[in-house]
C-alpha cells in the first residue's frame, strides 16, 4: 500500500490474490485497479483483504471456505465489498478465515471454522460475518493457520481454535475437541502487539520483550530450546522491541534503534542472514539499520526502510519478493520501486 491509499500487488496469482482480473504472475509490483483510501492490506494464501479508510472491508481471491464474507464460496478476481460490515479499524486473515475488529471492540468473525477458529462455539464454517459472542474490549487481533488471538485493552491475550502443537498457550496440547469459543492465556499480560504464524503465537510486551508459544520445532519461538511451548516463553536476550511479525514458523521483530531481528526456519533465506540454517534465537538481519516497520509472509519476510523502500528476503519462485525476477534471497534486496 502506497500512501495515497493505492494496492500495489505481485506474486502468485492463480486464484486472482493479485486483484487485477487475471491469474497471472507478476514479477513486479502492479496496482490493483479501481482500489483507493486503503488504510492498510492483509493477505493469507491465495485470499486478500483491504481496509478502507471509511471503515469498509475489501476482499478477493481464493474463497472456497467463504472466507471473502460475501455469503458465497466462489472465488473472486477483483476487490468487492464485504456486505454489512462496517466501522472496522483492523484484520487478521488467517487459513481460510478472517477476524475483523470494530471500534467498539467487538470481533468479527467468518470463513473456515474446522478447527473452531470462529470462536463462536461450533466448528461450522461461515461465509458472512458475525460477532464473536462474549468477546469485547479487543484492541488487536492475529489468526494462525487453525487457531485465532485477540489481545484486549488491558493487556491481557485470548485464543481460541486449535492446540495439537500449544498454539492456544494455556499449557496444554490437547487437539481434540478444539477450543470453540476464547480463553485467556494464564500468566500473559502487558501485551502491546500480538502475532500469529502456523501454529505459533507471539506477542510484544510493554518492556520491550518477546514472548511466544505453540510450536518450536524450527526455532520458531527464540527461547533456544527447539521445544514446544504449552505457555509462553521469552525469546533469548532480545529488548526494545517496537512490532513483531511471524511467518509460517519463523518470527521477525522490529527494534527501536531500527534494526531487524528474526528466528526460526530459514530453508528459504527468510531470516535474512547469507544463509538456510535454523536459528533458535533471535539474530539481526544484516544490513538493515534504518527500518521502520516489518511483515512477514508464509516463507519470505519484509522492511520498511526511513527512505519510504520496501526491501525483502526468502522464498521467490513466485515473484513474491517483488524484486523483478525468480530464487529465493537469503539477504535482502530492495522491491522494485512502484511506477
Amino acid at each position: 500500500m502506497k500512501p495515497d491509499g493505492t494496492v500495489w500487488t505481485w506474486g502468485r496469482n492463480e486464484k486472482s490474490q493479485l486483484g487485477d482480473g487475471t491469474t497471472q504472475n507478476h514479477w513486479a509490483p502492479a496496482q490493483v485497479p479501481g482500489l483507493g483510501s486503503v488504510a492498510a492490506v492483509f493477505a493469507r494464501g491465495s485470499t486478500a483483504l483491504a481496509l478502507k479508510t471509511d471503515g469498509t472491508v475489501w476482499a478477493w481471491g481464493d474463497n472456497a471456505s467463504g472466507q471473502l464474507g460475501d455469503g458465497t464460496t466462489v472465488s473472486r478476481a477483483s476487490p468487492a465489498q464485504v456486505p454489512g460490515l462496517t466501522d472496522v479499524t483492523e484484520l487478521a486473515a488467517g487459513e481460510g478465515f478472517v477476524l475483523a475488529r470494530r471500534s467498539d471492540g467487538t470481533v468479527w468473525a467468518w470463513g473456515s471454522n474446522g478447527s473452531g477458529t470462529l470462536g463462536d462455539g461450533t466448528t461450522t464454517s461461515r461465509a458472512t460475518p458475525l460477532a464473536v459472542p462474549g468477546l469485547t474490549d479487543v484492541r488487536a487481533v492475529a489468526a494462525g493457520g487453525g487457531f485465532s488471538v485477540a489481545l484486549k485493552t488491558d493487556g491481557a491475550v485470548w485464543t481460541w481454535g486449535s492446540n495439537g502443537l500449544g498454539q492456544l498457550g494455556d499449557g496444554s496440547n490437547s487437539n481434540w475437541p478444539p477450543r470453540t469459543t476464547p480463553g485467556p492465556v494464564p500468566g500473559l499480560g502487558d501485551v502491546t502487539s500480538v502475532a500469529a504464524g502456523n501454529s505459533h503465537g507471539v506477542a510484544l510486551k510493554t518492556d520491550g520483550t518477546v514472548w511466544a508459544w505453540g510450536d518450536n520445532s524450527r526455532g520458531q519461538l527464540g527461547d533456544g530450546s527447539g521445544s514446544m511451548g504449552r505457555s509462553p516463553v521469552k525469546a533469548l536476550g532480545f529488548t526494545g522491541g517496537t512490532a513483531i511479525a511471524a511467518g509460517s514458523a519463523h518470527t521477525i521483530a522490529l527494534q527501536s534503534d531500527g534494526t531487524v531481528w528474526a528466528w526460526g526456519y530459514n530453508g528459504n533465506g527468510q531470516l535474512g542472514d547469507g544463509f538456510t540454517d535454523d536459528q533458535l534465537a533471535p539474530a539481526q538481519v544484516p544490513g538493515i539499520i534504518d527500518a521502520t516497520a516489518i511483515a512477514a509472509g508464509t516463507y519470505h519476510s519484509f522492511a520498511r526502510r526511513a527512505s519510504g523502500a520496501v526491501w525483502a528476503w526468502g522464498l521467490n519462485g513466485e515473484g513474491q519478493l517483488g524484486t523483478g525476477n525468480a530464487g529465493y534471497r537469503v539477504v535482502p534486496h530492495q522491491v522494485s520501486p512502484t511506477p
